[in-house]
């Protein structure tokens, strides 16, 4: 049951609610206690030593403080901020609440970060402890640490709830920061992104005063729990009163999975796991209690969302101003980051929809956008630039990195990275991320507008890469003054075919040949050769994104061999 009218108007209203009390305000708006707010995959431990799979309010309330409590006796104080490391949503939700009661800050660190990496990125947050899960334990409290304690949800106990500070909860200014995320770690070592009181709910209490929000009476988040999309997510369904489930895992199989077994009216996830969706027989899945699809971070492609808006249905409104079910659920595709704080872009699609080409529409009222030249002023439509933002939920800096956020910022506005353009009504079409267009001798490929086109155009994809590979110490990326050969990299659906194909290590030039038809009949570059390869050569980030950068490294020697055996 979602929240009324009048106590919509009440957390509207509401000068002392923000990201870091949340919890404690509900019980200002007299919800029941013995409320499920909040379902699990059962993969954490509770203090008294269960796995539950759900939570009730109360049952929650407790559970927040106990760990509070906990963090309490090990001296942890406000502004404090402490690493997360595992592989668990629930344990990220219930320590990010349990944490900023306290005024203390944690630092979020995605579990499927390597070990090195992890250590360093804890190193440079500051954190003094850190609370892991059995698996990465031993990452952080190894040999050399700093950390004065590294604890798993084993070492909290009922007990625990004795210890909390007389000024519990802490106060929040809203300026406190009260969140670290990370960025994806596409360029190499992940910034810490922080997030405060006040832009991680900002978002939030937008949409609770101009969207009645009931697509979301139940949520299923796929979304990374060590990601700031996860928080502001649980944020905003606790106080719509939202029927919310955290999954652990963003794989397309397991998101399937749980759509069938809790019958979501509303998924969240990130493009790469739409991705593997779209990939599986959805015909012998049963979607039909989907109503939206919410992608967030990088925009998703138009072969995906066309095969996901097929199943569900959603209401409209008719020109007689009825409510009237229709078949076929609504993707909302959106365009944001871990430093925006939230998808400023959101383009609508349903399975009659048309304007795609890597169209993101219009930025959200309460933000700005423009595409800038290198001097910072912003270009007029048609103009290929680079993407700025400016946003009341944008981050305040890099934790502990000042250079490189001032570096970031150009003309008044944040540069997301990403290169686009606009038309002449204002929508703006995103090309690719700016490491990842590639200067050749026929012009720049933009390889995400590229594999756009190719996933739509040849039906035999599963999915597509398309990288860039440069002689030894050339640059030919956007920022570039050299040149490299293109390649696509290519997931064909037939996986047993492309297996065979794999295992012989050469290139289809029939293939190239059907590759390069599609793009010069839509007017882009071709490509150098079109290369088969398997799922398992796709180098993902933490949160799931093909890293480009290691794709380029890993298949230069391999696309060069291949090459070479051609007569």
């Amino acid at each position: 049951m979602l929240i009324s009218r009048q106590e919509r108007a009440r957390i509207c209203s509401d000068p002392a609610l923000g990201a870091g009390n949340v919890l404690a305000r509900l019980a200002a708006y007299d919800r029941p206690r013995d409320e499920v707010v909040l379902r699990v995959d059962g993969n954490w431990q509770a203090p008294d030593g269960s796995c539950p799979a759900q939570l009730t309010l109360g049952e929650l309330g407790e559970v927040v403080e106990t760990y509070a409590g906990w963090y309490t006796a090990q001296g942890v104080r406000p502004r404090d901020p402490v690493a997360l490391h595992s592989y668990s949503s629930a344990e990220f939700a219930v320590n990010f609440l349990a944490l900023t009661s306290l005024g203390a800050i944690p630092s979020f660190v995605n579990g499927n970060l390597p070990p090195d990496i992890a250590r360093e990125y804890v190193r440079r947050q500051g954190a003094v402890g850190a609370f892991t899960d059995r698996a990465h334990h031993d990452v952080l409290a190894g040999p050399g640490s700093a950390l004065s304690f590294c604890a798993t949800a084993a070492d909290i106990r009922p007990e625990h709830r004795a210890s909390l500070p007389a000024s519990y909860p802490y106060r929040h200014d809203p300026t406190d920061p009260v969140l670290i995320s990370h960025s994806s770690g596409t360029t190499g070592m992940p910034k810490g992104v922080p997030h405060t009181h006040q832009t991680l709910m900002y978002a939030q209490l937008h949409r609770l005063r101009y969207s009645t929000g009931t697509d979301m009476e139940r949520t299923l988040v796929g979304l990374p729990g060590a990601h700031n999309a996860m928080v502001a997510t649980l944020l905003y369904c606790l106080l719509l009163r939202t029927d919310i489930k955290l999954l652990s895992s963003q794989r397309g199989t397991d998101v399937l999975d749980a759509i069938e077994e809790f019958r979501p009216t509303t998924v969240l996830a990130f493009a790469g796991t739409f991705g593997e969706m779209a990939a599986e027989d959805l015909t012998t899945r049963d979607l039909s209690s989907v109503q939206v699809w919410f992608n967030t971070g990088d925009a998703a492609h138009e072969a995906h969302i066309r095969a996901l808006v097929r199943h569900g249905s959603h209401q409209t409104i008719g020109k007689d101003l009825r409510r009237t079910r229709v078949e076929g659920s609504v993707f909302v595709d959106g365009l944001g980051s871990s430093e925006a704080g939230y998808s400023v872009f959101h383009n609508r699609h349903t399975k009659d929809t048309s304007a795609y080409s890597r169209c993101v529409g219009r930025p959200i009222s309460f933000a700005e956008a423009a595409v800038l030249a290198e001097d910072g002023t912003p270009l007029p439509p048609g103009e290929i630039g680079r993407l700025g933002l400016k946003s009341p939920t944008l981050t305040p800096g890099y934790w502990n990195d000042s250079v490189t956020w001032n570096r970031m910022r150009l003309g008044g506005y944040w540069l997301t990275g990403d290169l686009a353009h606009q038309d002449e009504d204002g929508n703006f079409y995103h090309l690719d991320r700016a490491p990842d267009a590639i200067r050749t001798s026929s012009g720049v490929v933009f390889s995400t507008r590229t594999e756009e086109l190719l996933l739509r155009e040849l039906p035999e994809l599963a999915d597509c890469t398309v990288v860039g590979v440069a002689d030894d110490g050339v640059r030919a990326d956007w920022d570039g003054d050299g040149v490299a050969e293109a390649y696509a990299l290519l997931q064909l659906a037939d996986e047993e075919g492309a297996e065979a194909v794999a295992e012989q290590g050469f290139i289809d030039a029939e293939l190239t040949d059907r590759v390069n038809t599609a793009l010069r009949a839509a007017g882009f570059p071709p490509v150098t050769r079109a290369l088969r390869m398997r799922p398992d050569d796709v180098a993902k980030g933490a949160t799931g994104k093909v890293l480009k950068r290691v794709m380029r490294d890993r298949f230069t020697a391999s696309v060069a061999s291949a090459v070479k055996g051609q007569p």
